[in-house]
């Protein structure tokens, strides 16, 4: 294999990656899932769910603290996805 047609793959791989990652939704929770996030493979925020029972004037930082939870949560779990992925697309014995 020459290096054109390694670096033709390596584009076609990165085209198929970056179109997996927009296509990937993946859900994270706290508190039981009072705070649910949804974000795409590029890390996005699609949406964001919080239960109105966590909602209280008077402990605002416990909600942050969700939030901030739910995203970390949902971001862990959209690199193991994309670390699957990609780890499906490269030859065998690379491991990223």
């Amino acid at each position: 294999m020459n290096i054109q047609q390694m670096m033709k793959q390596a584009q076609q791989m990165q085209e198929r990656l970056q179109k997996q990652m927009a296509a990937l939704r993946v859900e994270g929770n706290a508190g039981g899932g009072m705070v649910t996030v949804v974000v795409n493979g590029a890390k996005q925020v699609q949406s964001l769910k919080i239960d109105p029972e966590v909602v209280s004037k008077d402990d605002v930082a416990m909600l942050q603290d969700l939030i901030v939870a739910a995203i970390n949560d949902a971001h862990r779990k959209a690199d193991e996805e994309m670390s699957q992925a990609m780890g499906g697309m490269l030859p065998p014995g690379l491991k990223l």
